[in-house]
């Protein structure tokens, strides 16, 4: 059974969306005079920086704009993230289950681990990947690889866990099992886009009412719905028992990734 899994952080584990925004719009609308709208603003999240205000902006300007943009998200950063409803209980978990788990993001190296400390979760993870520690970002697969690498374990037995088309393209393309989760920065439909994961992951969010999944806090900050195969588990992994989740939907019991015993 696959044990070794790599998270995303922005959107997966940790809730950046307002402090990103904040930022962005200062950048972009207020300091190189744009007018573009939220929703184009977060578009993009997920790659590069640099590409990102090439992209808005100019390529000439990149370089300043990223400056103006880390100099702002710097001074705002710290009292605006947290982790998601439940994510530090599911960590636990998953740790307790025997699963070893690292940080593969966009994020520069130290504001990634500064995010982990903030929410009180650096604690679970013995890798942590960030886009100065390699030269391949996301949705190529370069990092995906390196932090799989990193963890000792081929890409093809490790989970890939994001919330962005972005990531689930880099850990299709790196050969790891995807996992998409939809608390994050993008609807669901657009995560479908890029197919369904190939098995459950280790730990699954709760059903809520109406086929909706939340994570295992119970928060669905956008309104997502799980991005897994459906037909409810007639049995629940340990892992998900402890944080009162149930496995998500599968063909069979014996198609789910987890542990389980009888629900």
């Amino acid at each position: 059974m696959k044990k070794t899994l790599l998270f995303d952080l922005d959107g997966t584990l940790i809730d950046t969306y307002a402090v990103i925004l904040a930022s962005m719009r200062y950048t972009i609308n207020e300091f190189a005079g744009k007018e573009i709208g939220d929703t184009q603003l977060m578009s993009l999240v997920g790659t590069p920086l640099r590409d990102q205000m090439a992209r808005f902006v100019s390529e000439e300007r990149a370089d300043e704009l990223c400056a103006v943009y880390r100099e702002h998200n710097d001074r705002i950063h710290d009292a605006a993230v947290s982790a998601f409803d439940g994510i530090p209980a599911a960590l636990a978990a998953l740790r307790e289950a025997g699963c070893r788990m690292g940080i593969v993001t966009s994020k520069r190296h130290h504001m990634a681990v500064r995010g982990l400390e903030v929410c009180g979760i650096d604690r679970f993870f013995d890798v942590v990947v960030g886009s100065d520690d390699w030269p391949e970002h996301k949705p190529k697969p370069g990092s995906v690889i390196h932090g799989a690498q990193l963890m000792g374990e081929d890409p093809s037995q490790c989970f890939y866990i994001g919330d962005s088309p972005f990531d689930i393209q880099a850990g299709n393309a790196a050969g790891c099992t995807t996992v998409a989760v939809t608390w994050g920065m993008f609807p669901e439909g657009q995560l479908r886009q890029e197919g369904r994961p190939q098995s459950c992951p280790p730990c699954c969010p709760r059903p809520a009412a109406g086929g909706t999944s939340a994570p295992p806090g119970g928060r669905r900050p956008h309104g997502g719905q799980c991005a897994s195969r459906t037909s409810t588990c007639r049995t629940r992994c340990r892992t998900c028992r402890r944080t009162g989740g149930r496995c998500p939907p599968s063909q069979s019991p014996a198609s789910c990734g987890s542990a389980r015993s009888p629900a």
